[in-house]
């Protein structure tokens, strides 16, 4: 998938305009990037287009951070100048699109070192 194609799936899936969506992908992937290991943060770059991949890596950190999904919503929502509601949904569909752009590994090993919260946010409401 290019950079193109996640940045529409995004925009139709939330309903953003495509700039939003392209802003709401950075940032989350951004934030995404300081939960992980150095590693990680390379293993998962290396399967995204480049743009999207350099949202990774300047994210990236010899110090991983620990937050929450909340968290990561929130900060999300504070870089793009969303409503919270509207940066949960954003996030969840970046997740979403990110588990049919990568590999089914990569998607598993990202989702490991993320937590239960994210793998939970990722799970249909019922």
């Amino acid at each position: 998938m290019n950079e193109h194609e996640f940045t529409r799936t995004v925009a139709e899936r939330t309903g953003l305009s495509r700039q939003e969506a392209a802003d709401l992908t950075w940032a989350t992937l951004e934030t995404l990037a300081h939960r992980l290991s150095p590693g990680e943060a390379r293993d998962l770059s290396a399967e995204l287009p480049e743009r999207l991949a350099d949202a990774v890596r300047r994210g990236g950190t010899d110090h991983i951070e620990r937050f929450d999904y909340h968290d990561t919503v929130r900060r999300v929502a504070e870089r793009t100048m969303l409503k919270k509601e509207e940066a949960d949904k954003g996030v969840r569909t970046v997740l979403a699109v990110l588990r049919e752009a990568v590999s089914e590994k990569e998607f598993n090993d990202m989702m490991s070192q993320l937590g239960a919260d994210f793998s939970q946010a990722l799970e249909p409401a019922g």
